[in-house]
């Protein structure tokens, strides 16, 4: 074989694999060094008191609360936006399946001045919660404090409105709530759940649903038993995805959360310390959110990775 058979398009293993270090150095390791190394400067002691305080836990609870909440719902919602657009033919199908990627290319703070003028009080979907005595001034000023969280574990009795998923602000108002919180995440992590679902919808074999509805089985039979399995690891990948993008949203969340105390993010939190100079705090706090993130999306990657084994 000549030497000019053997060249390849790509470089060598050696040069691709001391780029991608460089860049992954550069770009991820370094920066995330840097973060751990300034919170290292702090004592054991004070770094306890800044991420175990009230308003830290708060936005801690509500921050990866929210993003799985969201993460979880555009699954459902996903994988039925993804099986229409795979499996149907409808007018305007290409324009419906170009706004999915609206939140790619739309800026966050829009979106969440979008997302306020729908939800606020004096707007339209609102507007006629409020008219229909959804949402009351008094209530709201009860709720939308820290003292309404229990702190450091919800309170399960009653389902009282102290505990925050199941309070007042879940179900009875949007903007300046949680409920708003979810909303502007579940917006902009709807589209990594449907972009990782198309592919795999359009590999499956429709020869294989024809043979279970050919051997007795119901349609929710051959779904359950054929489909989702095989959807199953996509599921999961999409899933993970949103959920790491909810955990580090902030411009879509600041319009429509109010940064009061009880919708106050981590990415908000942060922010805050940094405008204070309290670069110590915003460390900190960003440190242990890193890790929670880490500890997260690796459970989600191993479980991911053992249904593809056992599909395989």
């Amino acid at each position: 074989m000549s030497l000019a058979t053997q060249r390849r398009v790509l470089p060598g293993f050696g040069l691709s694999l001391g780029f991608t270090l460089f860049y992954v150095s550069v770009i991820v390791l370094i920066p995330l060094g840097a973060l751990f190394a300034k919170s290292a400067e702090m004592s054991w002691s004070d770094f306890w008191a800044i991420i175990n305080s009230r308003q830290v836990m708060a936005a801690y609870r509500l921050t990866l609360g929210a993003s799985f909440i969201a993460a979880f719902i555009n699954v459902f919602l996903g994988l039925l936006i993804a099986w229409v657009l795979v499996r149907y033919a409808f007018p305007m199908k290409r324009f419906v399946d170009a706004l999915i990627d609206l939140p790619f290319a739309l800026p966050t703070a829009v979106a969440g001045i979008a997302l306020t003028t729908l939800y606020s009080e004096r707007g339209w979907i609102g507007r006629w919660l409020t008219a229909r005595g959804y949402a009351t001034k008094e209530r709201w000023e009860q709720s939308l404090t820290i003292q309404s969280f229990t702190y450091p574990w919800p309170d399960w009795q009653g389902f009282g409105e102290s505990w925050w998923p199941i309070g007042v602000a879940w179900y009875k108002k949007i903007a300046l709530a949680p409920l708003g919180v979810v909303i502007a995440l579940m917006f902009v992590g709807l589209p990594f759940v449907v972009r990782t679902l198309q592919p795999v919808l359009q590999d499956l074999s429709r020869e294989v649903e024809e043979a279970s509805a050919s051997l007795g089985a119901t349609r929710r039979q051959t779904f359950s038993r054929v489909i989702l399995p095989q959807l199953y690891p996509a599921l999961l990948a999409g899933f993970a995805l949103a959920f790491a993008r909810g955990l580090g949203e902030y411009g879509s969340v600041i319009f429509i959360s109010g940064n009061l105390p009880a919708t106050q993010i981590a990415p908000q939190l942060i922010i805050e310390k940094l405008e204070e100079y309290d670069y110590a705090g915003a460390t900190a706090v960003a440190s242990v959110l890193l890790v929670i993130s880490f500890i997260l999306l690796l459970i989600i990657n191993l479980i991911q990775r053992q249904s593809v084994a056992r599909a395989g």
